[in-house]
């Protein structure tokens, strides 16, 4: 496993009133979902990133309503040529 060290300011993150290793945590979790949304990561490979099984990830989702099934235009169109 990497670890990576990253040098953040304080005054953006005090309103968070979290802990170094708290927030860490949450932006951990944050890119996860993010590189997912944006179709970089598989919800598998999201959820190892995250730290976080797969039904973990894919309850965090819910909680953070995140859509889990998404169609492109040309996915629509072959559901529709099948339906």
């Amino acid at each position: 496993m990497s670890q990576i060290d990253i040098t953040v300011p304080d005054a953006p993150f005090a309103p968070l009133r979290k802990a170094p290793h708290e927030l860490a945590a949450r932006m951990q979790h944050a890119a996860a979902i993010h590189w997912y949304q944006q179709g970089l990561l598989s919800m598998e490979r999201a959820a190892e990133a995250a730290g976080r099984g797969r039904a973990e990830f894919l309850a965090e989702l819910a909680r953070r309503r995140v859509d889990v099934f998404s169609l492109d235009e040309r996915d629509l169109a072959r559901e529709l040529q099948g339906a």
